[in-house]
């Protein structure tokens, strides 16, 4: 049974939620909601954000603070790597060192000053938890990571996962399932979002444009997989002439897709716009056929969440973290093989071929994001601190 409000407000139990970055939007959303949804219970959240963004973050947009309204103390005023290991070290482990919280929320453990909080939570007898975004398919790790991960995580009495994907990657390293809180995943959308809105707008944009559409959202970067995409468009406009693919966003592999796309003879039917805001997102959402998320390697992919929340099907590689939690089969949209341009090639053709009823699949689509919601990932945040903290009262 989870704590009552009473309860709460007797223990008075304080936790403090540490964020590497303040630049997602969509952190800032569910965050939003722990706020509000602790206001009433009393339970106590501070929120801690390690620095304001990264520079890979910088290729894609700058932050915009109007999604994070909750109270917030920013520890560095400059990009995370700009910030000396010893300070990160020193700062976050003083932080946890002099904190009367019962709970510690970690952003994370690969990095040393992740290990440092730790250290400062053993060392105190402070409560810890963990966000956890890997998952099986991320890269191979070599044993003294794995050992190095496993120790991390048998000192950490909660995980919050984004999905399926990361749950099942906590439990390789021997952490019983009871302690694993999933879904706390969700996209962040203008703020005039509707879901009836996005249903109409969607069927009025694909009636009037009808012709095969192809999107794809996200850093211009080898591990997104673009090469596979734009070969595997060349494969369909075998049969499908005038199919196109519009590659939003910036990154290091720009020059090098561009020539790829040229020496395919693609070079007028793939654009590369560059970098889109929020509200451009949500136009190439309406307007595409299906998002392509071909990644080599991605935690979850929240474009994923965009597309859909749009009534855009999407098609992911089978290495995208998302795949099991928001792509059923010919609804909301296909997995492909990863890597290969003939596998996706087949998956493009079967959305032109078989989700051609725009109204279904988008029902279908914004329907099944109804349960990713920011308020709903909060809420499961929430029922998770809940559960360590109800271990923590039954063991005093």
């Amino acid at each position: 049974m989870k704590l009552t409000d009473s309860q709460l407000r007797a223990g008075r139990y304080r936790i403090n939620v540490f964020h590497n970055i303040l630049w997602p939007k969509y952190k800032g959303l569910i965050f939003s909601g722990v706020h509000d949804c602790t206001a009433a219970s009393n339970m106590e959240v501070t929120f801690f954000q390690i620095a304001p963004t990264s520079g890979d973050r910088k290729e894609l947009a700058e932050v915009d603070t109007s999604y994070h309204n909750y109270p917030y103390q920013l520890l560095f005023d400059r990009p995370y790597e700009a910030v000396p290991k010893w300070q990160l070290c020193s700062r976050l482990f003083l932080r946890v060192l002099r904190s009367d919280a019962d709970l510690v929320v970690l952003p994370g453990y690969h990095l040393i000053e992740y290990w440092m909080m730790m250290l400062a939570c053993v060392l105190t007898g402070k409560k810890r938890a963990v966000f956890v975004d890997s998952t099986i398919n991320d890269q191979p790790e070599s044993t003294p990571k794995f050992l190095l991960k496993r120790l991390f995580f048998a000192l950490c009495d909660g995980f919050f996962a984004y999905g399926q994907r990361s749950k099942e990657y906590i439990q390789t390293f021997g952490v019983p399932a009871h302690k694993i809180t999933a879904r706390c995943q969700a996209a962040a959308l203008p703020h005039g979002y509707t879901a009836n809105g996005a249903l109409q707008e969607r069927i009025a944009r694909r009636r009037v444009a009808g012709r095969a559409a192809f999107l794809f959202v996200g850093l211009l970067s080898r591990g997104k997989g673009i090469d596979i995409l734009i070969q595997a468009l060349g494969k369909v406009r075998a049969t499908v002439p005038d199919a196109t693919l519009t590659v939003v966003g910036s990154g290091p592999m720009l020059s090098e897709l561009q020539a790829l796309a040229q020496s395919l003879g693609l070079a007028d039917a793939v654009r590369f716009p560059g970098a889109a805001n929020i509200d451009q997102l949500a136009s190439y959402y309406l307007d595409a056929t299906c998002l392509v998320l071909p990644s080599r390697s991605e935690a979850w992919g929240l474009v994923v969440n965009e597309a859909l929340s749009y009534g855009c099907p999407a098609i992911v590689s089978a290495h995208c973290g998302c795949a099991p939690d928001l792509i059923v089969e010919g609804r909301t949209g296909h997995v492909f093989q990863t890597g290969s341009a003939n596998d996706l090639a087949e998956k493009l053709q079967l959305v032109l071929d078989r989700m051609n009823d725009t109204e279904t699949v988008a029902r279908d689509c914004i329907d099944l994001m109804q349960t990713f919601t920011p308020q709903h990932a909060a809420q499961q945040i929430l029922e998770g601190c809940s559960t360590i903290l109800e271990d923590k009262a039954r063991k005093a």
